[in-house]
């Protein structure tokens, strides 16, 4: 465990934080891509499969099991409890072209041809692009939410800091995952255009 690690981590759980605030203390998910939401909770469920099979640290688990937790209530506020103020007229990204490209690439470039390592492969290459119907939502309203604009930022920092801890871990253990960086590089240079508005806007 590195520092840009640890505070990738944080900065992905304050995103998922200030995520709930806002639907919670609004009683609205008003400006908030459920479809976005959706792709996380896949990405989290095939990368945690290994939670009953592989221990690797209390912190670990601990953090699997609240990335899973908070995104699945998140997606009942938003589906069920607080439906009525979800905007699927502006939530429209066909995720089917996100998915199935991922799964493809998950079969083809893997670093084992095993379930656990294709569905982990899989949910990596799904994460990288899982923000897109939330950018797009954004575009397509033409603004965004304070709040909302807080967790887009957030999650782009915990992106750019896994970028540097992949970076540290190659000088310090010689250890490199294309995969991952490669995922992480795509997903950081998707939130280039909305860090520069968010940047600018002194939000």
């Amino acid at each position: 465990m590195n520092i840009f690690r640890l505070l990738g981590d944080f900065s992905h759980l304050g995103a998922i934080i200030i995520l709930l605030l806002k639907i919670w203390k609004t009683r609205s998910c008003a400006g908030v891509s459920g479809k976005s939401v959706l792709l996380y909770a896949i990405v989290f469920t095939c990368r945690y499969l290994d939670l009953f099979t592989h221990y690797v640290s209390l912190y670990n688990s601990v953090m699997k099991i609240i990335y899973l937790v908070s995104t699945y209530f998140t997606l009942y506020l938003i589906y069920r409890k607080f439906k009525a103020t979800y905007d699927r007229n502006h939530d429209t990204f066909r995720i089917e072209f996100l998915i199935l490209p991922s799964a493809v690439l998950a079969l083809l470039w893997n670093h084992e041809f095993s379930v656990l390592e294709v569905l982990w492969t899989f949910s990596i290459y799904l994460e990288s692009v899982a923000i897109l119907p939330q950018l797009f939502m954004v575009s397509k309203t033409g603004e965004a939410e304070t709040i909302t604009s807080h967790y887009l930022f957030a999650l782009g920092i915990y992106r750019f800091l896994y970028i540097l801890n992949w970076i540290y871990r190659y000088y310090t253990e010689n250890f490199i995952d294309w995969i991952s960086i490669i995922s992480g590089i795509v997903q950081t240079v998707l939130y280039c255009d909305f860090f520069y508005l968010y940047i600018t806007k002194g939000e």
